[in-house]
């Protein structure tokens, strides 16, 4: 299996003023993401609206990052309801050399465990190439991974199953599986999934977090004492007071406002939401490290 350790962002997708895809500034808050701590990004991830974006624009976007010196650091999010959609972005990133790919099943309609297995089947099918971490999010997919359903996938597909991340946090305490990746959705997990085994996390707040959260993972690694944990728990709790999405572009718009632009229906805080945001996020003497 190919291993995802360490923390990970889901990183933003930057829009133009049309709400098109921004490109270069999408790439290079990414690359900042990288250079203040997390050991890798994903794009298109939920946090990235990848629900929302076009199918043109991530093809677009996995072309420029083909060249790209980060390019091992990269996962691809398909973000996409459609089968025949998610196999065809697939195969466009494999052969621009990204064979790490965090997928969800489908939204909207409902489904069991046979069902999920069935569309992963036909994905590694006709992609046995792919390293697939799961994306474990009921809230989102309306779908919670039993872990039956996942000792199921790996026991089946070892090569192509590597992980999961669990934002629906009903696996990562009870899943034992070697050479896998369990990766809680969020810091306040962080310290407690790897005392109990986890590789680390891939989060939507790790955007802003990224030197605080390595710096909680490397104490981990080299078993010292953790005198940052309770600040980045703290800092994660203000954000999760709103939809993350929206906190993360409104705090991140401070100093550049094409943060501001984001898809419908989604939108940025409100006056009154962002003055509270940041209000809390300075007494806890926070501001994007």
């Amino acid at each position: 299996m190919t291993m995802i350790n360490g923390i990970y962002a889901a990183t933003l997708s930057i829009l133009d003023a049309d709400l098109g895809l921004d490109i270069r500034k999408t790439i290079a808050h990414a690359e900042k993401v990288i250079d203040k701590g997390c050991h890798g990004v994903v794009f298109f991830g939920s946090t990235g609206q990848s629900q929302l974006i076009s199918l043109s624009d991530k093809i677009n976007l996995i072309n420029n990052l083909s060249t790209n010196s980060y390019k091992e650091n990269f996962i691809i999010g398909t973000g996409l309801n459609s089968l025949s959609d998610t196999i065809s972005l697939m195969k466009i990133s494999i052969s621009l050399g990204f064979i790490k790919f965090l997928i969800m099943p489908p939204a909207y309609y409902k489904y069991d465990d046979q069902d999920v297995f069935n569309f992963y089947s036909n994905i590694i099918k006709v992609i046995p190439d792919s390293k697939i971490i799961l994306y474990n999010f009921e809230k989102l997919s309306g779908y919670k991974f039993s872990e039956k359903i996942v000792y199921k996938l790996v026991e089946n597909f070892p090569d192509q199953i590597i992980g999961v991340k669990d934002s629906s946090y009903n696996l990562f305490e009870k899943l034992k599986i070697n050479n896998f990746s369990l990766m809680p959705g969020s810091e306040s997990k962080l310290l407690k999934g790897l005392d109990l085994g986890c590789s680390g996390i891939i989060t939507a707040t790790t955007n802003a977090t990224a030197s605080l959260a390595r710096n909680v993972y490397e104490n981990f690694t080299k078993k010292k004492e953790q005198n940052l944990n309770e600040n980045l728990c703290k800092i994660r709790a203000v954000f999760d007071q709103y939809n993350l999405i929206s906190g993360l572009h409104t705090f991140f718009g401070q100093n550049d406002p094409n943060y501001h632009n984001i898809l419908p229906p989604l939108r940025i805080l409100n006056e009154n939401e962002k003055n509270n945001l940041l209000n809390q996020l300075d007494t806890l003497d926070f501001r994007d490290n």
